[in-house]
């Protein structure tokens, strides 16, 4: 009888757990961490083309060299912050996305200075680069979008009733969205 009766607690403990939404919010991080790595993946792209770039526009004769080594700077400082699944937290988001914003305003100096060299933007394997960066631009765009629809469906998870009691047992916190660089709020000035 107490075999049975130890039995059974098992299994209503067991059948709580993962009645609970805890499995479910497991889920929900895992998929939040692989959105993540696909961010990152498609921001390493972006890294990995830009010294075939550089090179390429060196190549040009009398380039502006203070460009060039903004874009190589600001390279250095977007791949040095790496986060990791656990570190998602907003303000790590805001300094991993400030240093890729430097990095995407170095490269766009870059690409204006370019329109001044017709030779350059004559050679093949500038242009072939410049569509490449432009692509991954565009993957970057929606491996964001994807991974904060990952990010709203998590804290929706981990902040609904019940499951925001069992979140809070087991440790799962909200996680940080990508917002939009402040300066994506100002109409640009268009002077012809």
């Amino acid at each position: 009888m107490k075999k049975l009766l130890f039995y059974l607690i098992g299994f209503v403990v067991l059948a709580s757990q993962s009645s609970c939404g805890y499995n479910t919010m497991v889920q929900k991080d895992e998929q939040v961490e692989a959105q993540w790595a696909n961010v990152q993946n498609a921001y390493q792209t972006r890294a990995d083309l830009i010294p075939n770039l550089v090179n390429t526009v060196k190549g040009a004769a009398d380039f502006e060299q203070e460009t060039l080594t903004q874009v190589i700077e600001a390279r250095s400082r977007a791949t040095s912050i790496n986060l990791s699944g656990d570190d998602l937290t907003p303000e790590n988001i805001e300094r991993f996305q400030q240093a890729q914003s430097q990095l995407g305003g170095a490269l766009s100096r870059l690409l204006v200075s370019v329109e001044q060299y017709p030779q350059l933007r004559a050679n093949q394997n500038f242009l072939e680069l410049q569509a490449q960066l432009e692509g991954t631009e565009r993957r970057i765009n929606v491996e964001r979008r994807r991974f904060n629809e990952a990010v709203q469906d998590y804290n929706t998870t981990v902040r609904s009733f019940p499951n925001n009691l069992m979140a809070g047992i087991y440790g799962f916190e909200r996680k940080g969205h990508f917002e939009a660089d402040p300066d994506a709020q100002r109409a640009p000035t268009v002077q012809f």
